[in-house]
């Protein structure tokens, strides 16, 4: 090869390249850039380039070769001009954690009851006080106190029915009914409650009619319905306590639905895992029910050997079994109710409880179960 194959100086724009006998420093391909002149080209020959693959493990990214090849060593090389940066407002940017950093973890939540135990507790103290006392002071005291929680829970169904649904059951007619049904079953027994409730019935229909035609028939239908829900179901509290031993069977009644709906309570909420009806109640379990039907079968069977006259234990666990199934069902039905309605409770008058209906939805199916279980197994009298 010629001299002037290899001193030439380069074209303009054009980096020298060192062939392998003169000893340069570099191997490598041409550099990139302007193409060399052809008749130049047959007289070298390039090295074989070394991949860069051991250096920057694998072929992923050739921009890093092309920055190791465009080095110090072309610095006659074109080089153009670095692509303008963009900058991103402050307020746009989402910086993404550290993946080192710490998240610090909620603090876990306790479970809640919901209500205001405190005032709950207070409320369910005055009132056990308020119906213990009539019931072994005086029985028509406690006729008194059935025929007052009857005219309220009325008042607050009619009401509630009022303001959700437009429904205007005439509230006269029942509460003057419903106080004469429970007096017309403690002293007439059973056949003075129908024929009150019947009275009842034909008084709402009459009452009524003083009004527009329009929406007649839902108001009166709402009105028979109230009439049987509230008063004629509590009237059978008033008929158990007309026997001789009356005070401690309504005792017994109200301890068992009590102790249902605690224990439906207690183990719920301590073990509730599996939802009983979540399209009607969605804080009720299976876990809870099992939890009312145990406590209940205890408290019934405690109860009917040692409150109850001529009354045995297996009596008792059978007692405690109906009282806590339809102490569950009523309730059920009251929150079905409610949830038709869109509201939580009734009321409120009880602080921690909500209102009357609220304390009475379990206790007003129960009271014809009991009154008919304690009928068959120790009699009327």
């Amino acid at each position: 090869m010629s001299d002037s194959s290899w001193g030439a100086p380069p074209p303009a724009g054009q980096a020298r390249y060192w062939g392998p006998t003169e000893g340069g420093p570099v191997q490598g391909a041409a550099p990139a850039g302007p193409a060399y002149d052809a008749p130049k080209a047959q007289h070298t020959r390039p090295m074989p380039i070394v991949p860069d693959e051991a250096a920057y493990g694998g072929a992923q990214d050739d921009d890093r070769r092309a920055a190791r090849v465009s080095g110090s060593l072309f610095q006659d090389e074109f080089r153009p001009e670095p692509a303008p940066v963009r900058t991103v407002p402050a307020e746009n940017q989402n910086p993404e954690p550290m993946p080192d950093a710490q998240q610090a973890a909620p603090a876990p939540q306790k479970k809640s009851a919901g209500r205001d135990l405190s005032a709950a507790i207070g409320v369910g103290v005055g009132l056990g006080v308020v119906i213990v006392a009539s019931l072994f002071v005086w029985k028509p005291a406690f006729v008194g106190v059935i025929a007052v929680a009857v005219v309220v829970g009325l008042w607050e169904l009619t009401s509630r029915l009022r303001e959700r649904k437009g429904i205007k059951a005439p509230l006269v007619p029942l509460a003057v009914g419903g106080a004469a049904m429970v007096v017309a079953g403690y002293v007439r027994g059973a056949e003075g409650a129908w024929v009150a409730m019947a009275l009842t019935a034909l008084a709402t229909l009459v009452w009524r009619m003083t009004e527009s035609p329009e929406g007649y028939l839902k108001d009166v239908t709402a009105g028979v319905f109230a009439a049987f829900y509230v008063p004629f179901l509590a009237t059978f509290v008033a008929m158990t306590l007309t026997a001789k031993d009356g005070p401690w069977r309504v005792l017994t009644f109200l301890l068992l639905t009590v102790v249902s709906d605690t224990g439906a309570y207690a183990v719920g909420w301590r073990f509730g895992k599996h939802k009983l009806a979540p399209r009607i109640s969605p804080g009720k379990t299976r876990e809870g029910l099992l939890g009312a039907v145990l406590f209940a079968m205890v408290a019934g069977a405690l109860c009917m050997q040692f409150l109850i006259d001529g009354g045995t234990w297996w009596q008792g666990l059978l007692l405690g079994l109906a009282v806590a199934a339809s102490a569950t069902l009523g309730d059920l039905g009251e929150s079905m109710i409610k949830r038709d309605l869109g509201i939580k409770d009734m009321g409120t008058l009880l602080p921690g409880h909500g209102g009357i209906m609220d304390r009475l939805d379990s206790l007003l199916p129960t009271a014809p179960v009991v009154w008919l279980l304690l009928v068959i197994f120790v009699g009327s009298a």
